[in-house]
């Protein structure tokens, strides 16, 4: 597993997300920061089913989950 900040405005599209080398810090809103996922191999994430549940679950709740890291 992989941590990728979220770049972009579409949490659903993989390439929205750019890969980092260890697990952001993010200042911030509460609003989504980064996702831990697997790499596709073309350094983007693997968006599952149950991650899109994860992230959408950690954006209404507005707290972080196991595999999603809101900003601080």
């Amino acid at each position: 597993m992989a941590w990728f900040s979220f770049t972009g405005t579409n949490q659903n599209d993989p390439s929205h997300y750019t890969l980092a080398p260890t697990q952001p810090s993010c200042p911030g809103t509460t609003s989504l920061c980064a996702i831990q996922a697997t790499n596709n191999g073309s350094d983007r994430p693997v968006l599952s089913d149950p991650l899109k549940a994860e992230i959408q679950q950690a954006l209404q709740n507005g707290q972080p989950t196991a595999n999603v890291k809101m900003k601080d």
